[in-house]
This record gives C-alpha cells, sequence and structure tokens, in this order.
C-alpha cells in the first residue's frame, strides 16, 4: 500500500513524497483521532480492553449481585407503608388504652339485657345461686351459675381467668352483654374481672351479695393461725392482703352500674359493711326493711334480696332502692 505524504520546506515549497507501508496497517482519519488537551495526550488505557473475557463476565456477574441486594423503588413504597400501617396500629392500641385508663370507650346498652352470670363464693357451691338462677329464669332471663377452678379456693386471679372465659362464650353466642351477680367472694372475683379484662366494656350491670371487697375478719384469723389451713383464696381474703389492696387502689370504671348489697346480720363477712364499694350503690338490707334478718348464706335465696336482684338486672335504669320490697 503506497502513502503519499506532503511537506513544506524550508523555503515555504509544498513537496510531495510517496512511500510504501505494510497492507495491514490502518491510518485512521484525522477526525476521528482523540483530540490532545494542552496538557498532552495521556497514554490510552488497554488493561480492560486487554482483560480476558472471563474477567469481564466475573465483573458484569459483580455489578448484577450489588444490583439484586437493592431494594426497587416499588418494593422501598409496599416496605415503607407496611411500616406506616404498624406504626398506627400500635399508636392506635396505646390511645385506646389511654382512654381506657380515664373510663371505657365503650359501654353495653342499658336497654338490651343479656347473659346473667352468677359466680359463686369462697368454696365454690352452687346450690344457693341455683336457686337464684331459676328464680331469674322464670322472669325470662336467661341465667346460668358458672363453676370455679381449684374448688373456688384457688387464687381468686385464676378464678377472674376463668369468669372471662365463661363471658366470651356467652358474647361469642350472641349475647349483647353480660350481666354479672357475685356472692360472697364472687362479687371480690368480679371484682377483679372488671380491672383485668376492661369488663365495664361488656358488663351491662354487676350485683354483689355479702362480698369482702375489703376483707374479712375470719379469713385474717385463718392466714395467722392456722395458715395450713387457710388456701390461697382464703389468704387473698385477708384484711390487708396484697390482692385486696390492689384493689382497693383500683378505681371503679366511672358509668358502670354496680349494686352491693349486704345485711347486718352477716356473720360471716366481719365487718358486714366490708361489702361497700366507692362508686357503686351500697345499700344494707336492713336500711330498706329494718325488719330484714338474713344471715350470710341466706343472701342468694331471701325474697326480699332477690326481688331487690331481679329489679336491679332489669331494662330500668339501676337507682338505688328507696323502699322495702313488697
Amino acid at each position: 500500500m503506497a502513502v503519499t505524504i506532503t511537506v513544506r520546506d524550508a523555503d515555504g515549497h509544498d513537496r510531495a513524497h510517496t512511500r510504501g507501508v505494510p497492507a495491514l496497517v490502518a491510518v485512521a482519519p484525522l477526525a476521528s483521532r482523540r483530540p490532545c488537551h494542552q496538557d498532552g495526550c495521556r497514554p490510552r488505557d488497554r488493561s480492560r480492553a486487554a482483560a480476558p473475557r472471563d474477567s469481564r463476565i466475573v465483573a458484569r456477574r459483580d455489578r448484577s449481585a450489588r444490583h439484586h441486594g437493592r431494594v426497587s423503588a416499588p418494593r422501598r413504597t409496599v416496605i415503607l407503608c407496611a411500616v406506616v400501617a404498624a406504626v398506627l396500629v400500635v399508636l392506635g392500641v396505646v390511645v385506646a388504652r389511654r382512654f381506657a385508663d380515664d373510663g371505657p370507650l365503650t359501654r353495653p346498652d342499658q336497654a338490651q339485657p343479656g347473659t346473667v352470670l352468677l359466680v359463686p363464693g369462697y368454696g365454690g357451691s352452687q346450690a344457693a345461686l341455683s336457686q337464684l338462677a331459676r328464680r331469674l329464669g322464670t322472669a325470662g332471663r336467661t341465667a346460668q351459675v358458672i363453676t370455679l377452678p381449684d374448688g373456688g379456693t384457688g387464687d381468686l386471679r385464676v378464678q377472674a381467668d376463668s369468669l372471662e372465659q365463661a363471658v366470651r362464650r356467652e358474647l361469642t353466642a350472641g349475647a349483647p352483654s353480660v350481666d354479672l351477680i357475685g356472692y360472697s367472694a364472687g362479687g371480690v372475683v368480679a371484682r377483679l374481672w372488671v380491672d383485668r379484662y376492661d369488663g365495664a366494656t361488656v358488663a351491662r350491670r354487676i350485683v354483689t351479695l355479702g362480698s369482702p371487697l375489703h376483707g374479712t375478719r375470719i379469713a385474717g384469723m385463718g392466714a395467722a393461725l392456722v395458715p395450713r389451713s387457710c388456701p390461697e383464696a382464703c389468704r387473698q381474703l385477708a384484711p390487708g392482703s396484697d390482692l385486696l389492696d390492689d384493689i382497693d387502689d383500683s378505681d371503679l370504671p366511672e358509668g358502670l352500674p354496680w349494686l352491693s348489697i349486704w345485711t347486718n346480720d352477716d356473720e360471716t363477712v366481719q365487718p358486714p359493711d366490708s361489702a361497700r364499694l366507692d362508686g357503686a350503690v351500697n345499700v344494707a338490707l336492713q336500711e330498706i326493711c329494718p325488719r330484714a334478718r338474713v344471715s350470710h348464706s341466706a343472701l342468694p335465696t331471701d325474697p326480699l334480696v332477690t326481688a331487690l336482684v331481679l329489679r336491679s338486672v332489669g331494662p330500668d335504669p339501676l337507682l338505688r332502692p328507696t323502699e322495702c320490697p313488697a
């Protein structure tokens, strides 16, 4: 291959020179050459061009792996939305609990009575309450006596858990709410249940009969003198027990209709007005029925007490009774 080169000499005349070059040498057009800058042309780095093909494949794989570890924009949006939703749910629970501390957000409809659950006293006997349950049934109410664990002498908190199970069964079966009647220690169980399970949101009304909400002397004596013969529930019913102190430190939820009835003739719960509960309608039977003579064990079956109970769980608002039932 021949190439003609024109060179200008010192006199300003152009002279042409023709020289032969190997055919395999390619002369690139001047326009395609990279321009040189003032600091001179830097030699082209041919290391990548000369790299083996396997090396280039590995490099591409590395870049692909790094890209694969990244989260795409649409996925980042989905993850962010999920996180925000979770945070909102947590905040909702916190706010709901905060409001629940001041008073439950919802209350059962007082005009729609639900199932009546009767909670036995210490020892768990259902005999006396079963008679009251039948009387409620005759009045058109669905009523049942719950069975307490450990024969009614074990931990009262466990008994409250058992009450919660019974409540949930009734609500699941379609009951709009529940009314509770707690006899003796059963009233303490009902009080524990309200605190432990926010019971004011599902309990329409609560009635307690001769309940030692502040303890009874006989339990205190048993815990002190014969502790081995005083089971856990007995010790918890001793005045000043940790369990009763916790109840005293907790206010009854505002707006929960609660009627506490006791008899001044009570020989088991001493003093009898240990049944008094702040925030409830408190009634000593002899205040409205001065001639009444009713023992502790007779409270669930006494006709006067039964009449007060039927009235208190009826459709009318729960008010303090002012007259002795006829």
